[in-house]
C-alpha cells in the first residue's frame, strides 16, 4: 500500500511509522476523524458565507493529509524553514496550520479516549483514570528546554541532569498505558514534591499497589513500593538487592511508557516553541499518540 503525503510517497510501514510515529492504517483513522472535526469547526465560525468545501483547493484539501502535517511536525519537530520546503507550503503559513491543527488533534485523540487524565481529585476521577487498577506506576518526566537569559530563572529549570535545563512533569501509567500526565512544571522541582502538590495519593484505594523509584521515597500511602537505598555503613543486603530487582522489573513499563512518549521528537528534543503552555501540549498529545498506537 502506497500513500502520497507532504509532497512524497511513503510506500511501507515502517518508512510511515519512521515519519510520522504511527502506521498507516492509525494515520487513515486519525485523518477520518480530523477532517470531520476541521469541518465542524470551520462551520462554527461567525461570519461565514460559503459552504464547506467552496473557494480554492489548498495544499492539504484533505483529512489525512493534514493529520500527516501535523504528526510530521510532533515527530520530527522541524523548523518552520524545514517544514516549508518539505510541504511546499509558505514558512508563515506553516506556522499558522500547526497552531491550528494541534487543537483538533487534541479533540482528534479525546474522541478516540487516548487522552490521559490532567486532574485526580476524588477516588471516582481515579477509577475513571485507571480502571479496575490493581498496581500502578509513577514517575517523573523531563524534556529539554533552552536555557534562560534571567539568572533567577536559570537557577529554577536546572535539573541538574546532564547539565540540562528542563521541564518535568509527572507520568502514572496503568500497564504500557499513560493514565494520567501532569502539568510540566520547572525541572529543578523534586518528583516527590510534584507528585504531593497534585493531591493524588489520598484518591489510591490502599488496595492499589504503587510503585515508584527513589525519587519518591518519604511518599506515604499503605501500597507505596519504594527501593532500598544503601549508604557508606549499610550495603545492601542480598534480599534487599532481590527486592529492589524484582520492583525495578515491575516499573519499567512506566520507562517504557515515558520512551514511547519521547519517540516524537517534540517532546524528545529541546523545546522551542514561544506561545505559554504549548509544551504542556505536546507533553499531552504525545501521550495521546502513545495511547492510540498501542491501542
Amino acid at each position: 500500500m502506497t500513500i502520497s503525503i507532504l509532497g512524497g510517497t511513503i510506500r511501507d510501514e515502517r518508512t510511515m511509522k519512521a515519519i510520522l510515529g504511527m502506521g498507516i492504517l492509525k494515520l487513515a483513522q486519525i485523518g477520518e476523524a480530523m477532517e470531520r472535526h476541521w469541518r465542524k469547526h470551520l462551520e462554527g465560525r461567525e461570519g461565514r458565507e460559503r459552504a464547506y468545501g467552496g473557494g480554492r483547493k489548498g495544499k492539504m484539501p484533505t483529512g489525512i493529509e493534514k493529520a500527516a502535517f501535523i504528526l510530521f511536525y510532533l515527530k520530527v519537530y522541524p523548523t518552520f524553514d524545514v517544514l516549508s520546503h518539505v510541504s511546499g507550503i509558505n514558512r508563515g503559513e506553516c506556522c499558522r496550520w500547526v497552531h491550528k491543527l494541534l487543537p483538533i488533534l487534541e479533540k482528534v485523540l479525546g474522541e478516540k479516549l487516548a487522552l490521559p487524565g490532567r486532574k485526580i481529585r476524588t477516588v471516582e476521577e481515579f477509577e475513571r483514570a485507571f480502571p479496575q487498577a490493581v498496581e500502578v506506576c509513577f514517575d517523573g518526566m523531563e524534556r529539554p528546554r533552552q536555557r534562560p537569559k534571567k539568572k533567577s530563572s536559570d537557577r529554577k529549570h536546572y535539573s541538574g541532569k546532564k547539565k540540562r535545563h528542563t521541564q518535568k512533569a509527572i507520568v502514572g501509567t496503568q500497564g504500557r498505558r499513560i493514565c494520567y500526565l501532569g502539568p510540566s512544571k520547572r525541572g529543578a522541582r523534586h518528583d516527590k514534591r510534584l507528585l504531593d502538590q497534585r493531591h493524588i495519593l489520598p484518591c489510591i484505594p490502599a488496595s492499589v499497589n504503587i510503585y515508584c523509584d527513589s525519587a519518591f521515597l518519604g511518599v506515604k500511602h499503605p501500597g507505596v513500593c519504594l527501593p532500598h537505598k544503601a549508604s557508606k555503613r549499610r550495603p545492601l543486603t542480598d534480599e534487599q538487592r532481590g527486592w529492589n530487582k524484582l520492583l525495578a522489573s515491575e516499573r519499567v513499563v512506566v520507562e517504557h511508557a515515558i520512551g514511547g512518549m519521547k519517540r516524537l521528537n517534540s517532546v524528545a528534543g529541546i523545546y522551542r516553541n514561544r506561545r505559554a503552555n504549548t509544551h504542556d501540549r505536546f507533553n499531552l498529545l504525545a501521550a495521546g499518540i502513545w495511547n492510540f498506537f498501542i491501542a
